[in-house]
Formats: structure tokens, sequence, C-alpha cells
């Protein structure tokens, strides 16, 4: 079990580290537009990114 989640950690290191890799002048823009999104927004972005998530993980277990 532990190792299942090591590797899906480091599957996300090495997705969330792609953008910036690849454009880094893009991935700046990106993070100063998200530095002006109140918390809801962000919170609700979050809350559907866990569900779709637990819904993919669900399908394939």
């Amino acid at each position: 079990m532990l190792q299942y989640l090591g590797i899906a950690f480091s599957l996300m290191l090495i997705l969330e580290g792609v953008v910036p890799f690849m454009y880094p002048q893009r991935w700046r823009n990106m993070v100063t537009k998200l530095s002006e999104i109140d918390n809801r927004q962000l919170r609700l972005a979050g809350f559907g990114s866990m569900l779709v998530g637990l819904i993919i993980l669900s399908m394939l277990t």
C-alpha cells in the first residue's frame, strides 16, 4: 500500500512539474491570475477536482 502511495505521489509531482518546466512564463502568469481569484472560487475548484479524482479512482478500483 505504501509503495502505491509513493508511486501516486511521484506521478503527481511529475505532472505538476511539466507546465513550469515547459512554459515558465505562462505558469508565472497563471499563478498571478490565481492570486486574484477569491477564496470561494478556489475552494469550489479544489472541491470539484477532489470529486473528479474520487470518481475516477472509484471507477478504476
